[in-house]
C-alpha cells in the first residue's frame, strides 16, 4: 500500500494522576470509543493533544516495522535540504521491564535515526519534529506533537470563585460532551464563571452559556472576553431556553454551596432533557434516581476527585436514545 492509499494511524500516550484515571479514562472512551492500555493508545482518529489534559503526546505513524533497522532504512527517504529535524524517542510504552531502553540508549537511537535522514538536525528549534516509539512489539516514527497544555494559562482568569471547576475538570467534560465538535451545538445553562465556556471555546466547541445570578454572568463574559473569545452568555432559568441543542453540560448547583433544592435540580435536569438529546451532568453526588426521574439514561460516567472531594461526571441521553 502506497503512502497516499494507507490508512492514516494514530498513537497517543496519556498521563493522570491516580484521583484523575476513571475521568481520564471517560474522556478516552468518548474520544476514541476505545480504551488505552499502558497509558498507550492506536487510533485511526486524529485529536490535537492539547484538546486533553490528559493526551500527553501522539505520533503520526509515517512508517512502521518489525526492528530499528526497518525504520532506519525507511527514514532514508526523508529528505530536508532547507530545513531542520528532530527526532524523539518517545518514552513511554509497552516494553517488559528487562527490555527498557534507558535513557542514554534512547539519546543514542535518536542519533543513529538523525544520520539516516537528510538534513541538519536541530534538538532545540527544529523545523519537522519526529516521534519514534514501540508498542505491540513493532516501531513506529512519524510526525510528532505534544501536548501545550494550555488550559493551565486558563486558571488566570480575572473572576473566580472557590467552587468551580478545575479548569483540567472542564476541559475534560466539554471533551466528554462534544468530542467531535463539527455541526455540534452545546449550551452551559448553569455556567457560572464560565470555566467550561473558556476551555470549551478554546477548542473549537460551538456553545452558549446561561446563569440566573446576574453577577455571575458578568464574571464569565468578563472571563471570556479575558481570553479573547466571543460566547453569548445570557441571564435566566434554564426552564426559559426556547432553542434546542445537541448536548447540555449541566454543572449542577451543589445543597454543599447552594439553597437549591432537590426539587430544583430535579426541574433543572427534566429541562436539560428538553432542551438536548444529550446531557453531561457533573455533581458532587452521584444522583442516579434523580437522572432516571427526570427521564434520562446513564450511558457512561467517570469521576474527579480532589482529596475527600469528588465530582460525578455523567453521561446521559434521553431514554431509549443511543450515543453516537
Amino acid at each position: 500500500m502506497d503512502q497516499l492509499s494507507r490508512i492514516p494511524a494514530f498513537i497517543y500516550t496519556f498521563a493522570c494522576r491516580e484521583d484523575e484515571l476513571s475521568l481520564c479514562e471517560l474522556e478516552t472512551r468518548a474520544f476514541f470509543q476505545a480504551e488505552a492500555h499502558n497509558n498507550l493508545l492506536k487510533s485511526t482518529l486524529s485529536i490535537d493533544p492539547s484538546r486533553s489534559p490528559f493526551i500527553k503526546e501522539r505520533v503520526e505513524v509515517l512508517y512502521e516495522g518489525d526492528s530499528l533497522t526497518h525504520i532506519y532504512e525507511q527514514v532514508e527517504q526523508l529528505q530536508f535540504p532547507d530545513s531542520t529535524f528532530k527526532v524523539i524517542f518517545v518514552k513511554l510504552n509497552d516494553l517488559d521491564a528487562s527490555e527498557k531502553v534507558e535513557f542514554e540508549d534512547r539519546r543514542a537511537i535518536e542519533r543513529e535515526m538523525g544520520l539516516h535522514i537528510e538534513g541538519e538536525s536541530d534538538v532545540h528549534h527544529p523545523d519537522h519534529t519526529f516521534g519514534l516509539i514501540t508498542l505491540g512489539g513493532r516501531w513506529y516514527f512519524g510526525p510528532y506533537l505534544k501536548n501545550a497544555a494550555v488550559w493551565l494559562h486558563h486558571m488566570k482568569k480575572p473572576r473566580n470563585y472557590s467552587i468551580a471547576l478545575s479548569t483540567r475538570v472542564a476541559r475534560a467534560a466539554a471533551n466528554i460532551a462534544v468530542p467531535h465538535p463539527e455541526g455540534i451545538r452545546a449550551i452551559d445553562p448553569c455556567c457560572g464563571i464560565g470555566t467550561v465556556l473558556v476551555e470549551a471555546l478554546s477548542m473549537g466547541i460551538d456553545i452558549v452559556g446561561r446563569d440566573i445570578n446576574p453577577f455571575i454572568t458578568r464574571g464569565a463574559r468578563e472571563n471570556i472576553a479575558h481570553f479573547g473569545f466571543e460566547c453569548e452568555v445570557t441571564l435566566g432559568a434554564i426552564a426559559n431556553v426556547s432553542e434546542h441543542y445537541d448536548v447540555a453540560i449541566v454543572d449542577m448547583p451543589y445543597n454543599l454551596f447552594s439553597t437549591t433544592t432537590p426539587e430544583e435540580q430535579l426541574s433543572i435536569l427534566e429541562q436539560a432533557r428538553r432542551i438536548a438529546g444529550k446531557v453531561v451532568v457533573i455533581s458532587i453526588e452521584a444522583i442516579d434516581e434523580m437522572i432516571a426521574s427526570a427521564g434520562l439514561h446513564i450511558v457512561d460516567r467517570g469521576v474527579a476527585k480532589k482529596r475527600q472531594f469528588v465530582r460525578h461526571i455523567i453521561v446521559c441521553t434521553r431514554e431509549c436514545e443511543s450515543i453516537e
